[in-house]
């Protein structure tokens, strides 16, 4: 008989959001008439920009003939692409195309990186965190450290107290929306050098950032191309959620202690687990991410995330008229509301559901401390966050 990983059993019944959908499906079953808002799950509106769109039409072109079409490419991805990455995003922090890893989108890479370490590896993650971070580690059976993110230390984990081998942090955040200062971040940065451990940074939402003094990346911090893997995504920035396409940033400056006390290089590993278990982000992809980091791209899709930066801050001010604490929604497209004191976070999504008709995401889902605040996103059809604002400001609690 075939024994299972047991690991598997040690997961919560279902992720977070295929329960969420699971509970939103059985309600609209059962109200077939109520008109639903969806702002939980943080899935893109817009249409893809015209410049992607162009790619995309000319790469398709390019297929039928003998001269463009494209089989196999390169598993860490095509040079062009991983060219005006280097370029575009990481002029003058030291990161050549040889370090940048094009992938099928961030929540694959984020889930699969931590093969390369050992079955003792024991994790940092932030509370509330994205599922995906926790999850893998119990899938696989490694001890976690959970650093507690509330109103009560602004959000701002605490060093741990414990010692992790790697560090997961996602700034700006999700599903806080808040953000670290370069000065925060590099005590970050100066804890793994001192401590060698690995941080997993994940920057999916750096397009977001408005303000000033922000890091878009972790190697804006002194000595972080030392100890930091950067994970990033076109889902939210590109509107890539369903043609999937993300890249991870691995300095060969990033190393692991193999088990004779040799220093192994991060890069080595990673490329070497790719070329095995992956066949590359398609090459028509991998053209339309190009087109988003191109001068006529860049500005289509700053028009875009300005869209849905002003959708989060009208959900965030219609909360804060009901009287609520709310969090994010400035250099992040997600909203964080504090609910009143005692409230539980799946009651109050019911309550959201049932009286508003509007999906959000409870943050006991996210995580302990996540417990009493809840989710939105910005990511909605502008009027239909313009009539779920509606709806709110009807909405007495």
């Amino acid at each position: 008989m075939a024994h299972i990983n047991a690991h598997y059993l040690d997961l919560p019944g279902n992720y977070l959001f295929s329960e969420v959908a699971r509970r939103v499906a059985a309600y609209t079953t059962a109200n077939p008439e109520q008109r639903i808002i969806r702002l939980g799950i943080g899935d893109v509106t817009r249409p893809l920009a015209p410049a992607i769109i162009a790619a995309l039409q000319a790469t398709v072109a390019e297929q039928a003939t003998p001269e463009g079409f494209r089989g196999y490419g390169p598993e860490q991805g095509y040079s062009f692409l991983t060219r005006i990455i280097a370029e575009s995003e990481y002029a003058g922090l030291g990161i050549s195309q040889e370090e940048i890893f094009v992938s099928d989108g961030a929540k694959c890479d984020l889930g699969n990186f931590p093969e390369l370490f050992a079955q003792d590896t024991v994790t940092a993650v932030t509370d509330p965190v994205y599922p995906v971070y926790a999850d893998t580690a119990v899938m696989a059976g490694r001890a976690l450290v959970h650093l507690p993110c509330t109103a009560e230390n602004a959000f701002v984990p605490a060093l741990p107290t414990r010692r992790p081998d790697v560090i997961c942090l996602c700034y700006p955040n999700n599903p806080t929306g808040t953000v670290l200062t370069k000065e925060q971040l590099r005590v970050w940065v100066d804890y793994a050098r001192a401590n060698d451990s690995v941080i997993f940074f994940d920057a999916a939402y750096e397009a977001f950032i408005r303000e000033p003094g922000i890091p878009r990346s972790i190697y804006e911090i002194e000595g972080a191309r030392e100890v930091a893997v950067e994970f990033r995504s076109y889902s939210k920035t590109a509107g890539f959620t369903g043609l999937r396409c993300g890249y991870a940033v691995v300095p060969r400056t990033v190393s692991g202690l193999a088990p004779d006390g040799r220093r192994v290089p991060l890069n080595d590993l990673w490329r070497r687990r790719q070329t095995t278990k992956y066949n590359g982000c398609p090459y028509i992809v991998q053209r339309a991410a190009e087109a988003a980091h191109s001068a006529e791209g860049k500005a289509q899709l700053r028009q875009a995330v300005d869209g849905y930066l002003e959708n989060a801050r009208s959900i965030k001010k219609a909360f804060e008229e009901l009287g609520l604490a709310v969090f994010g929604g400035v250099n992040a497209p997600y909203v964080w509301v504090r609910l009143p004191q005692g409230t539980d976070s799946w009651d109050f999504f019911s309550l959201l559901l049932q009286r508003a008709g509007i999906v959000s995401t409870p943050g006991a889902g996210f995580g302990a401390a996540g417990q009493g605040y809840l989710r939105l996103t910005g990511f909605g059809d502008p009027k239909d966050t313009e009539e779920a604002v509606k709806r709110l400001r009807r909405l007495q609690i």
